[in-house]
C-alpha cells in the first residue's frame, strides 16, 4: 500500500529540479549584462561585497521566515569551502578578469569551470562520465569557444586577465563540489545562506573600497549591483543548490554551457547589441550540447527516483520475509 505514491511523487521532483536549473541559468545569463554596469564604477573587490552583502541579507530574511535554523555539523565543511571558493574567490576574481581581458575572451577561459566540475565530480564524489555528458560538454565547449571568439574584440587579452579568469574558473568548480556532500546534510535554503555569509566574511576587507565607490556610483549602477546580489547570487545560487542536490555535479555544471547563449540573446534584447551570424551559431552550438549532456539513457531512472523505491522495495521484501515466518 506504501508503494504506488512514490512512482507519481518523483516526476515531480525533476520537474521542480529542471525548472529550478532553468532559472538559476536564466539569472546567470542576466547577470553579464548587470555587470557590465555596476563593473564600471565599482572596482572588482567592492562589487562583490555589495552583491554578496544584498544577497546574504535577502537570504537571511528568507531564512527567518521558513524557520530553517541552522544546518547540521555535517554540512558546515562544505559550506565553508564553497562559501570562500565560489562565492568569495570566484566572484572578486571573475570581476578583476573582466577587466583586464574583453568579454569574449572570459567567456571561453570561464567556461572550462564545468569540464573541471565533471572531472572533479568523478574523482572526489565517485559521479561517472557518461558518453552522452562528455559528447555534449565537448558541443557546448565548441559553441562558446565560437561565441568568445567572434565577441573578442581586437587585442583585448592579457596574461593577467587570462590568468585570473582561469583562477575563477577553478574556484568555481572546486566550489561546486565541495557544496555537493553538504546538500545531504541541509537544505538548499541553508546551504546557499550559509555559503554566502561566509563569502561577505571573507570579503570584508573591501569594506573601505566599497563606501568609497558607493558614493561617487551613478544610481545605476548601484540598482545593477543590488540586483546581482537579490536575484543571480540569492535566488539563483538557491535553485542551483536545490537542483545540484537532486543529480550529479557534472550535468548540473553541462547546464551552464546553455548561458553564453542567453547573454547574446539579452545584449541583443537589452544593450541593442546585434550579434554576428558566428555569435548565434556559436550560442545554437551551447543549447545543443546542453541537450545532448541532460539527455542521458537513465530517463525511465529518473521517473522512478531510484533512491525511495529502492527503500520501499528493501521494506516489502522484509514484510514479505515476516509472513512467511
Amino acid at each position: 500500500m506504501t508503494t504506488p505514491p512514490a512512482p507519481s511523487a518523483a516526476p515531480h521532483r525533476d520537474w521542480r529540479a529542471t525548472a529550478a536549473a532553468c532559472t538559476t541559468v536564466l539569472l546567470w545569463a542576466s547577470a553579464f549584462v548587470s555587470i557590465r554596469s555596476a563593473g564600471e564604477a565599482y572596482s572588482p573587490g567592492a562589487l562583490a561585497l555589495g552583491r554578496l552583502l544584498a544577497g546574504s541579507l535577502a537570504l537571511g530574511v528568507l531564512l527567518v521566515v521558513r524557520r530553517e535554523g541552522l544546518p547540521s555539523r555535517a554540512a558546515w565543511p562544505g559550506i565553508i569551502w564553497s562559501g570562500l571558493l565560489w562565492f568569495g574567490l570566484y566572484m572578486v576574481v571573475l570581476n578583476w578578469g573582466e577587466q583586464q581581458v574583453d568579454a569574449g575572451t572570459a567567456a571561453m577561459v570561464v567556461n572550462v569551470g564545468p569540464l573541471l566540475i565533471a572531472l572533479l565530480g568523478a574523482r572526489m564524489l565517485g559521479e561517472g562520465l557518461p558518453g552522452r555528458l562528455l559528447a555534449g560538454m565537448a558541443v557546448s565547449f565548441a559553441g562558446a569557444a565560437v561565441v568568445g571568439l567572434s565577441m573578442s574584440g581586437d587585442g583585448g587579452a592579457s596574461v593577467l586577465g587570462v590568468t585570473l579568469c582561469l583562477l575563477a574558473a577553478v574556484a568555481y568548480a572546486t566550489g561546486v563540489v565541495r557544496q555537493k556532500p553538504a546538500l545531504r546534510h541541509g537544505s538548499a535554503l541553508q546551504i546557499t545562506t550559509f555559503g554566502c555569509l561566509v563569502g561577505t566574511v571573507a570579503c570584508l576587507p573591501f569594506s573601505g573600497a566599497l563606501i568609497s565607490d558607493a558614493a561617487d556610483a551613478p544610481l545605476s549602477a548601484t540598482l545593477n549591483m543590488v540586483y546581482l546580489g537579490l536575484f543571480p547570487t540569492a535566488l539563483a545560487f538557491t535553485t542551483w543548490a536545490y537542483a545540484l542536490a537532486r543529480t550529479t555535479a557534472g550535468r548540473m555544471g553541462a547546464t551552464t554551457y546553455a548561458v553564453p547563449a542567453l547573454v547574446v540573446l539579452m545584449s541583443w534584447l537589452v544593450l541593442d547589441e546585434v550579434p554576428a551570424p558566428l555569435t548565434v551559431g556559436g550560442g545554437l552550438l551551447c543549447l545543443a550540447g546542453v541537450a545532448v549532456s541532460r539527455m542521458r539513457p537513465q530517463t525511465g531512472l529518473t521517473r522512478k527516483d531510484p533512491a525511495p523505491p529502492v527503500e520501499g522495495h528493501r521494506h516489502d521484501a522484509e514484510h514479505r520475509e515476516a509472513d512467511r515466518r
